[in-house]
């Protein structure tokens, strides 16, 4: 275990080295200077930040309605902050009521859902102006798969698909077209991508590091294909064995034989918040590579906190600077879950109104070039979530989760979904009544 994983007790102080690792992630330390990001200073009120990583303190213009949720100063007494408190509770619950109805459904199901007096049925600042429906991106059978040691027989993978589609997910991954010498694990994409291309009602991309990872995919029948690229150099190279600048070369070479047979291409960006050798990376790199990714013809970009130590509070600012240069209804976000962030981000990214989330089911994931990355956020807790939100998915939960089952069961471990692990228990309860 890792220094950046071990947790920290008060029986055992970290070592000064320990403290500095864990500074290079922390949300001061990610907030870039005003030069870096090119957005601005300071984002939030009241904020310091340390001398490596400094904002200037006296730009009042940028902070005063940079969010609904900024930090107010406090002009008025505990005392007062309580009572006034108390009396909009009181107020909302006249209102309003019951804002949320949580209950047992006929099904045994526990529900999320608010009634018609509830979230969706206000004008809260925390929510207006999230999505009504959002694209979830599948990545469980590519991204979620190729970390695993013991190599998963073709056979399940293609069976894996298969459930996934007929959950009512729209986009599913496939497969990647890379050197079975660095991702043994995808060696099948080519009889993957024969058995699955006649899938109806789902689009499954597959990923295609170099020109002939793409001609090796077109002539298995793709018809949607992925580039990735790094905000980190170092992790850039450790990756995918090229530079920042070699790899966009790359990818003009894929993007325009792609468009050439009129095939779909998306862009990765990994590393957008930290990586497991730089540290914090700066939010201008990242909108850097999105914006060459998207100026090079990928439809869509997903911004992938790889190692996931990503917070609200260094998410935000990526993304600010992400959307200034390509639109928000062409980004995605792609988060891991190693510290249990993964819907708190997702969350904020609503708020700043992406439509498009990447998600693993039975939170499957992780990374063989990032070490101590764990699983992608499980799809299952984001449609629970979504759903609680009032947000539209199109994806049926109990086929969703039977295909999480279905591939956890031949891992031969657990579930990495809390919903799933939540339900099956309230299920299995409510059956020995």
């Amino acid at each position: 275990m890792s220094s950046l994983e071990e947790p920290l007790g008060f029986d055992k102080l970290p070592s000064m080295s320990t403290v500095d690792r864990i500074q290079r992630f922390s949300a001061g330390a990610c907030r870039p200077r005003g030069d870096d990001r090119g957005m601005g200073n300071c984002w939030i009120e009241g904020r310091s930040c340390s001398t490596s990583n400094s904002c200037n303190e006296d730009y009042e213009e940028y902070r005063g309605e940079a969010f609904p949720w900024r930090r107010h100063a406090r002009e008025v007494s505990e005392g007062d902050a309580f009572n006034r408190r108390a009396s909009s509770l009181s107020k909302n619950r006249m209102k309003f009521g019951h804002v949320c109805d949580s209950r047992y459904l006929p099904d045994h199901q526990y529900s999320s859902k608010c009634n018609d007096r509830g979230i969706q049925g206000t004008t809260n600042k925390f929510l207006k102006g999230i999505p009504k429906f959002v694209k979830i991106v599948e990545v469980g059978p590519r991204d979620g798969l190729q970390n695993e040691k013991n190599i998963v027989p073709t056979s399940v993978k293609i069976e894996l698909i298969r459930r996934l589609v007929s959950s009512g997910l729209s986009v599913v991954e496939a497969t990647s077209f890379v050197s079975p010498k660095w991702v043994p694990q995808l060696a099948d994409a080519k009889d993957v991508m024969k058995a699955v291309c006649d899938v109806k009602d789902a689009r499954l991309p597959v990923l295609t590091p170099n020109i002939k990872g793409f001609e090796a995919a077109i002539a298995a029948g793709a018809k949607e294909v992925a580039v990735f690229a790094s905000a980190s150099e170092s992790f850039s190279k450790s990756n995918i064995n090229c530079s920042i600048e070699e790899s966009l070369v790359r990818y003009h070479a894929v993007c325009h034989a792609a468009k050439e047979l009129s095939i779909p291409v998306r862009g990765y960006v990994s590393c957008v918040v930290g990586c497991p050798v730089e540290g914090s990376i700066p939010p201008s790199k990242v909108a850097y590579v999105a914006k060459e990714l998207y100026n090079m013809g990928c439809f869509e970009i997903s911004l992938g906190d790889t190692i996931g130590v990503g917070t609200p509070g260094t998410v935000v600012p990526m993304l600010e600077a992400v959307m200034a240069v390509v639109p928000a209804e062409k980004l995605a976000v792609h988060f891991h879950d190693t510290y249990g962030q993964s819907l708190s981000n997702i969350l904020v990214s609503l708020q700043m109104g992406i439509s498009t989330v990447d998600s693993s089911v039975a939170g499957l994931g992780g990374c063989p070039y990032a070490k101590g990355a764990s699983g992608n956020v499980a799809t299952e807790d984001v449609v629970y979530m979504l759903t609680g939100l009032g947000i539209q998915t199109n994806v049926d939960l109990s086929k969703l989760m039977s295909a999480g089952d279905f591939i956890s069961e031949h891992l031969g471990r657990q579930s990495g979904s809390k919903t799933a692990i939540a339900l099956s228990r309230v299920t299995a309860d409510a059956s020995k009544i």
